[in-house]
């Protein structure tokens, strides 16, 4: 696969792929003595409302469904005129804006031509303005996801490295404090989506993990927040070469395997490009357990996370990483949505029915010989948005299973998956940026925390289940209930939340070694 390639799409990938990106959960990570986990069995939502299911088009009864639903979209943008969340907002924003100004007066090269940085490229390095995403989950910030969860919960670290091509990555390493000393942890490595994401629109999935007992590595691709823009040759970043979404998460990828006895190899081959201090292996290798890595991402990052995921596996090219000979990634969470080698699964650019002009071409141009050869290898959760990135009311209804597709790939694999849809959600809703269209995820900031809401908590729900499922060991926190938290559809994240317009639905075992196949779940599953 050729730079030149990846050169020649960028201005189209840039056109067509502004693709983006707070939540909580609250428990400190402890053990179960409970080692044999009851056999899981579907909860059956009782008295659920399903008219807007079965509402008839056209029809008056199929508008109104459609009108309640797409003003969702807008619930965030109503909750961010509260004057509690204006006022930690606009802190934040100038906090980030100093501490970003301070890394340059100390270390120039962050501004130097070779790295085309300046205070608009990446488009969020300052972190200002709406790049704050949850100004709630800052050290800063006053209330259980700010300082509280710092000090009490959780070990955070800065780290710098190089990527393959010698520009610099910002990330950071979270881990959780309440453990013992000779502990090893799962680990879950986090791809931004790209242009307006920054790590910090991610924390809302982070800290939940990082409570359930995960360590867990943020970074910013190049081109993204407080990385660099390009690299040293001239090789772009962000929707101007997609392969930093998939080679740079093979590139932190070794850099959470990372450890004084197995230096990550990208700081060695770039040493000396820039006088800044790179973090030579993972701070928290002592605490990870090798054998446990999951991968998520959102948007282009779930790009990267299909690729990524299925290097390895039949007819796809082999694991491309300098620390492993194989895969390690053994499950995948992919945030609106999973992708197949055709590029079918794409997250829709716009809602207009019928199929997105723009997503095709993009799909052409994905599959022009810009994706590496991959394919399903590990058990994977698939979130889609009701709205896609410029979010319009339906005027027609949209295919049902459309959101479904690169299921169809998993389960003739024999791999398993869940794919899930929630009600009025939008492609920021799994990147929850200030002013960008998406359901509630602040309702009361005056508490000091962002906490409660729509979307949030429902992928929060899900995406840690996943992970505890296919990643914890008996007697670790999440263990015993993870395959029930997964078939909660009575649950207030479940049946209730999930779109009417498009299907949700899963197959996979779960340890008891019961089929929990299920093509439409808010349908009734047995």
């Amino acid at each position: 696969m050729s730079r030149l390639k990846f050169k020649n799409i960028g201005v189209v990938a840039l056109a067509l792929l502004t693709l983006v990106a707070c939540r909580s959960g609250s428990s400190t990570p402890q053990r179960s003595t409970d080692t044999d986990p009851p056999a899981p069995v579907a909860t059956l939502p009782q008295n659920l409302d399903r008219s807007c299911d079965l509402a008839e088009y056209p029809s008056a009864e199929w508008t109104q469904c459609e009108l309640v639903n797409f003003a969702k979209t807008s619930e965030a943008l109503v909750e961010q005129a509260d004057p509690a969340f204006l006022q930690r907002f606009t802190e934040q924003s100038l906090s980030n804006t100093q501490e970003w100004v301070a890394r340059g007066v100390s270390d120039p090269s962050w501004l130097s031509p070779q790295s085309a940085n300046t205070a608009l490229l990446p488009l969020c390095t300052t972190g200002g303005l709406q790049c704050v995403a949850d100004p709630f989950r800052y050290p800063a910030a006053m209330g259980a996801n700010g300082a509280l969860f710092y000090t009490d919960e959780a070990e955070v670290v800065p780290v710098v490295f190089y990527d393959r091509e010698c520009a610099r990555l910002s990330g950071q390493v979270w881990r959780p404090r309440d453990i013992a000393e000779n502990a090893k942890l799962p680990n879950v490595v986090i791809t931004n989506g790209s242009v307006q994401a920054p790590q910090a629109a991610y924390w809302f999935v982070v800290q939940p993990l990082v409570r359930a007992g995960y360590v867990v590595l943020t970074f910013d691709p190049r081109g993204q927040g407080r990385s660099d823009q390009q690299a040293p040759n001239g090789q772009q970043g962000s929707n101007a070469n997609l392969a930093v979404f998939w080679e740079g998460q093979v590139d932190a990828i070794d850099f959470v395997r990372s450890s004084p006895s197995k230096p990550y190899p990208q700081n060695i081959s770039c040493k000396g490009t820039y006088p800044t201090a790179v973090t030579d292996f993972n701070p928290f290798w002592n605490y990870q357990d090798p054998e446990r890595l999951g991968i998520a991402g959102h948007s282009a990052g779930a790009i990267g996370v299909s690729v990524v995921q299925g290097y390895g596996a039949r007819d796809a090219e082999p694991w491309p990483g300098q620390l492993d000979t194989e895969n390690p990634v053994k499950v995948a969470v992919a945030w609106d949505s999973f992708v197949t080698p055709e590029g079918d699964g794409l997250a829709p650019l716009t809602n207009i029915g019928g199929p997105d002009p723009l997503n095709t071409v993009l799909s052409s141009v994905l599959t022009g010989g810009v994706l590496p050869a991959f394919g399903p290898r590990v058990p994977a959760l698939s979130f889609s948005a009701d709205y896609g990135f410029a979010p319009l009311a339906y005027t027609s209804p949209p295919d049902p299973a459309s959101h479904n597709l690169a299921m169809l790939l998993w389960q003739q694999a024999g791999i398993p998956f869940y794919s899930l849809t929630f009600q009025g959600t939008t492609h920021f809703d799994y990147s929850l940026i200030p002013s960008f269209p998406s359901t509630s995820w602040c309702p009361e900031p005056a508490s000091g925390a962002c906490e409660d809401g729509w979307g949030a908590p429902a992928i929060v729900h899900y995406s840690v289940a996943w992970f505890d499922r296919w990643l914890k060991l008996p007697g670790e926190l999440g263990y015993e209930d993870a395959d029930q938290r997964l078939i909660d559809d009575a649950g207030p994240q479940g049946a209730i939340k999930m779109s009417f317009r498009y299907l949700s639905a899963r197959d996979y075992s779960d340890r008891s070694g019961n089929s929990q196949r299920c093509d439409n779940i808010r349908g009734g599953c047995l």
